[in-house]
C-alpha cells in the first residue's frame, strides 16, 4: 500500500490553527497547467490566496486538491489548487505557518470541467501576464516595497528554512 502524504493534513491543521487564533490563512501557490486561478493575478508563476472563511465560499481541502469560490475584482471565480502546488500556508498577520517544496511533476491531472463550465463561453486568453518583484495577495493594496524586507510594523513575511 502506498504511503499517504502528510502535506494535506498539515495544510488543514495550519488552516484550523489560523482560524482558531483569529488569523487570516493565506496560501502561496506555484501556478501551472493543473491549477485554476485568475491568471491576471499570477506573478512570476506564483499566486497568494486568502483562504479565510470570509474570503471564500465552499472551501474544500481534500487530500489531492483545495477548491473554492472567491471574488476577484467583484467577480466570483472558481479556484482549484492541487495540494502538490502549495508552497506555503501561513497567517497573514504574523507570517507563522509552514512552507513546502512544490512537487509539480507529481501533480494530479487537471480535473474535467463541470457541466456549467462546459456550457459557458471560453475565457479570453491573456497576451502577457505582468510580473512583480514578489508574490502578493489579491487584496493587497500596499505600494510595491521594491523587494526590501518589511520594517517593524510592516507587512509580515514568510521565511523558508531549509
Amino acid at each position: 500500500m502506498a504511503e499517504i502524504s502528510t502535506k494535506p493534513y498539515m495544510l488543514r491543521a495550519i488552516y484550523e490553527w489560523c482560524t482558531d487564533c483569529g488569523y487570516t490563512p493565506y496560501l502561496a501557490v506555484k501556478v501551472d497547467g493543473a491549477t485554476q486561478v485568475p491568471m491576471e493575478y499570477v506573478k512570476k508563476g506564483e499566486i497568494v490566496l486568502n483562504i479565510s472563511f470570509g474570503a471564500t465560499s465552499g472551501l474544500k481541502m481534500d487530500n489531492d486538491a483545495i477548491h473554492f469560490h472567491a471574488r476577484f475584482g467583484g467577480v466570483s471565480r472558481e479556484i482549484y489548487v492541487p495540494v502538490n502546488n502549495v508552497m506555503a500556508i501561513y497567517a497573514n498577520e504574523n507570517g507563522q505557518g509552514m512552507a513546502f517544496e512544490p512537487l509539480l511533476d507529481q501533480a494530479p491531472a487537471p480535473r474535467a470541467p463541470t457541466e456549467v463550465e462546459e456550457t459557458a463561453a471560453p475565457a479570453p486568453t491573456l497576451a502577457s501576464v505582468p510580473t512583480a518583484s514578489a508574490p502578493r495577495s489579491v487584496d493587497d493594496n500596499d505600494p510595491d516595497d521594491g523587494g526590501e524586507p518589511p520594517k517593524k510594523g510592516g507587512r509580515p513575511t514568510l521565511t523558508r528554512i531549509k
